[in-house]
């Protein structure tokens, strides 16, 4: 078997953001991503990476440059039409359509004269007719059009599909948990100096009033059809918060009218290590398994901060299309053939809360940070000296099948390399470093914590890969493991935001959740509490007893949740995870 752990494995590109101050930011992003199959492998295009990667098992990933396409584009679409592949980008002066018949070296051929548009996605309907549908804005609409097949330009009205309705949809709510960021004492500020920017034009000025004052965004579409059925996939409110997600429409025709489908957000990730889970694109691979692919959240260095995740997705017997986030940052098995697309996972969390320590620490990042399953903390060496190991112990003997080592980036001071230059992208000049960097290290177990072995040697390594997955399906006794990190990217110190492991633990299971109460705070929110044994919890919910398809991972007795849909009723469940395995609750 293989297994994927979420964020996706992949060699995220450095990105140099020149910030409002001059200073410049240096972070790795991969965010927006389309997913395709095509000719039988599958090719994965994100935000600012300048090229793309494929793959023939969704597993292992290679990077493939592409420079004829425009690197600096934000959300870049592709689809496979015909024996063809297209590609656009977002672009506010003029939309470009590319062409090629082999993804990986081209030549493409390049379609001017579209009108500009941003997050883009264009959809090849089975009677050969053509659509596209953009949109990314809090003050505008979601627009589609049919396209001229050959030209590409429009042959119908632009139609507007869909608004943003916060008020009734929870999870359109801007802000972490769907809480607002500022105080009014805040946003009264910034508006008065968003006032003062007489420079600025008007329409972004509109815009960025409508971003202080809390609008969410409405952006990131994807089209999928079934049985005749159109769904219309959106992403809301914002990247740089947890619940960035993927809501859904459905129409009985292309250009609507749609309807905002039960089933919403149908991607939706707020807790666990890796969280947020909006503008992304779904496919069905070379079984009929669906999946969606989307943006994940750490937005510490930079707003644009992000990564990139996959999870199997579906339509159930009523067309509801939904997407399985339970456990959704664990090892998941990824099976070339149809897969239960609602299969528990075969390891459990072996790391949380263990005991960690380290060669050295900086002041506010010491080791327990990497074990306390949040992305946004992380341990760091106190210097960059090489060799400056991170060692956990689990306790007692285990069996382990996995672990997953993230690095991460903190506050790194680069000076931009000789010969580079900036570019514009989004309002902001930026660089893409499209140079091969490394990710050095030396992962080791003992039984004894006296006598190690070796578990994977990356030293020679010449792939940077920040989030890499180490996997032995028939397990290793262990009970201490230690981390060597010889070298990172631009000299760095060792900064690691999880040093997870995955296996099977010795015990009982725990007890189900008992006395859970679900208590509603208005339309669109609620707080569900409980009593339990468990390490952790995962509390399901949905419109429908049978329908809990929204999930949320706590280490704790309570979750709030505030994505839910005015006047649809709401089912809940909490399953209760240890070491040993899963109990689900009634």
């Amino acid at each position: 078997m293989s297994y994927i752990c979420n964020p996706l494995n992949i060699s995220y590109r450095y990105q140099f953001n020149q910030n409002s101050d001059g200073r410049i930011s240096v972070s790795r992003e991969a965010a927006d991503p389309s997913l395709i199959e095509f000719k039988g492998s599958y090719y994965l295009f994100p935000s600012m990476s300048g090229g793309c990667w494929h793959s023939d098992d969704l597993v292992s990933w290679q990077y493939q440059l592409l420079p004829e396409l425009p690197a600096y584009d934000y959300a870049p679409d592709v689809r496979v039409v015909g024996d063809q592949v297209y590609f656009c980008a977002s672009n506010h002066d003029q939309g470009t359509f590319y062409r090629t018949k082999d993804p990986l070296t081209g030549p493409y051929e390049k379609i001017d004269g579209a009108f500009p548009f941003w997050d883009p996605n264009l959809f090849y309907d089975d009677d050969g007719r053509l659509y596209f549908y953009w949109g990314s804005s809090t003050t505008e609409p979601i627009y589609g059009v049919e396209l001229n097949p050959v030209t590409l330009r429009p042959i119908s009205e632009k139609v507007s599909l869909f608004t943003g309705n916060s008020p009734d949809i929870g999870f359109e709510r801007y802000g972490e948990n769907h809480r607002p960021p500022r105080s009014p004492a805040e946003t009264a500020q910034l508006l008065a100096r968003l006032e003062q920017a007489a420079d600025m034009p008007d329409d972004l000025k509109a815009a960025a009033r409508s971003y202080i004052l809390g609008a969410a965004y409405l952006e990131g579409v994807w089209m999928n059809k079934h049985r005749g059925r159109y769904y219309l996939q959106y992403a809301t409110p914002s990247s740089g918060h947890n619940i960035y997600a993927d809501g859904v429409y459905i129409s009985d025709q292309p250009l609507g009218p749609f309807t905002l489908a039960d089933n919403n957000p149908f991607s939706y990730k707020p807790g666990g290590f890796m969280p947020g889970a909006g503008h992304g694109s779904t496919m069905a691979d070379r079984y009929g398994n669906l999946w969606h692919i989307a943006t994940s959240r750490i937005a510490l260095n930079h707003n644009f901060e992000r990564r990139i995740s996959l999870w199997p997705a579906g339509w159930d017997q009523d067309g509801e299309l939904f997407c399985n986030q339970r456990f959704g940052d664990w090892p998941l098995r990824v099976e070339q053939a149809a897969i239960n697309p609602w299969a528990r996972p075969d390891w459990m969390l072996l790391s949380y809360g263990k005991t960690a320590t380290a060669s050295s620490s900086a002041e506010q990042h010491g080791p327990a940070m990497a074990v306390d399953e949040n992305i946004r903390t992380w341990w760091r060496a106190a210097s960059a000296e090489p060799e400056q190991w991170l060692m956990l112990d689990l306790g007692r003997l285990c069996a382990v099948h996995a672990i997953q080592i993230n690095f991460a980036d903190d506050q790194l001071v680069v000076p931009l390399p000789e010969g580079a230059v900036m570019q514009g992208a989004l309002h902001q000049s930026r660089w893409i470093d499209l140079i091969s960097q490394a990710t050095r290290w030396l992962l080791e177990g003992s039984a004894d914590g006296v006598n190690y072995f070796v578990i994977e040697d990356k030293s020679q390594a010449e792939t940077d890969l920040p989030h890499d997955l180490v996997v032995r399906e028939q397990g290793v006794q262990v009970r201490f493991i230690r981390l060597t990190v010889i070298s990172l990217p631009y000299g760095q110190a060792a900064c690691v935001s999880g040093l997870r492991v995955f296996g099977l633990g010795q015990g009982d299971l725990p007890e189900p959740a008992s006395n859970v109460v679900i208590c509603r705070e208005g339309d669109l929110d609620m707080v569900v509490s409980w009593q339990g044994n468990g390490t952790g919890y995962v509390v399901n919910w949905g419109h429908a007893p049978d329908k809990l398809y929204h999930s949320c991972q706590v280490f704790g007795l309570e979750a709030r949740i505030g994505g839910l849909v005015k006047g649809q009723p709401v089912f809940v469940r909490v399953d209760s995870f240890n070491e040993c395995g899963l109990s689900e609750g009634i």
